[in-house]
């Protein structure tokens, strides 16, 4: 067994583990650590944890010493300093008329290096730029390019709920997030509420993805041909927390001259009592086959749009053009 420690630094949320040595350290203690980067500064976010040799493997580095009012200090003044070099790059930046934006600069904790943090929505050829920096700063120069998660990440914000930014407080890393999501949990396909600060899809929209596609397993779609144990019916609604469905009674079924007849009122039932009328091949419910055929090519091509398209507003459309499609079918 080896012990370990929790540390992030001041740029991300991620957790890093190294190895303390002989060293007594908490939760909250300022620490230097040596890094692939270099020596860092960072803070301590757990106590120490006792884990296998080789979870972490041979490279897990170690922690140099505690903070001291020196290293303090030079934290400081590097914080201090960034925003100086900011507002000169970007000086530079437009100089140079390059379609870039500048989102944040850092320091390494012995100030031989300076790293710069844009976004761009095309490759950028900052080879002058990175001379020019040099130049300027009497430094080693390193730009990186983001996506805007990562720049939310790194200015941070707050979110729809009130709170920080999950990926700024304590998100390690961004898992995929589609709309497919926000349909299963029954929310608003408003992209003014289901997008974050970044533009895109909220990643909260996954944290309670897999219990609602549990709660889900065994109950009808909405608009779904079914059975009761009064007869055939309509699905309304349904609430997957109590397991319950609620129908409308098809009191005279869909011809050529008149549409069908649905009760005017709504009986809810278990999911249990619930029988779902299988799927006819190539379609869903009363589709016949060429109908079903039909919508088969439509939502392969819907699958492609969205595969192609990354746009919310664009995935909204789709999402909600095959639950038209459904519908209208059926």
């Amino acid at each position: 067994m080896r012990n370990v420690v929790a540390i992030n630094f001041r740029s991300s949320a991620r957790i890093y583990h190294f190895d303390p040595g002989d060293l007594e350290v908490k939760c909250g203690d300022a620490v230097v650590v040596e890094t692939q980067r270099g020596v860092e500064f960072g803070f301590v976010r757990g106590g120490i944890s006792q884990v296998d040799e080789n979870e972490f493997g041979k490279n897990i580095k170690f922690v140099k010493r505690l903070a001291t009012e020196e290293d303090k200090r030079i934290d400081r003044d590097n914080q201090e300093k960034k925003h100086d070099a900011i507002v000169r790059c970007k000086k530079i930046i437009a100089e140079h008329k390059l379609d870039m934006k500048l989102i944040d600069a850092e320091y390494t904790f012995e100030g031989n290096k300076l790293v710069f943090y844009f976004t761009s929505e095309k490759r950028v050829d900052f080879r002058v730029l990175v001379k020019d920096l040099a130049t300027e700063f009497r430094k080693r120069i390193e730009l990186r390019q983001i996506g805007v998660r990562d720049e939310a990440r790194l200015l941070g914000g707050i979110g729809n709920c009130g709170r920080e930014l999950c990926c700024k407080s304590w998100l390690q890393d961004f898992e995929p997030v589609s709309i497919k999501m926000a349909k299963v949990q029954n929310l608003s396909l408003n992209p003014n509420k289901i997008s974050g600060c970044c533009g895109r899809l909220m990643c909260c929209l996954k944290y309670e993805n897999d219990t609602y596609q549990d709660l889900k397993k065994g109950m009808p779609n909405n608009a779904e041909y079914v059975t009761t144990p009064e007869g055939p019916a309509k699905v309304w609604d349904m609430n997957i927390f109590n397991g319950t469905v609620r129908v409308r009674y098809i009191e005279s079924e869909r011809t050529n001259d008149s549409p069908e007849k649905l009760s005017n009122d709504l009986y809810e039932y278990d999911k249990e009592q619930i029988v779902r009328k299988p799927k006819t091949q190539g379609g869903s419910g009363q589709g016949n086959g060429k109908g079903g055929k039909g919508n088969k090519h439509k939502n392969r091509g819907n699958r492609g749009k969205q595969e192609s398209n990354k746009d919310i507003n664009k995935e909204i459309a789709n999402a909600v053009a095959e639950d038209l499609v459904q519908v209208v079918e059926e």
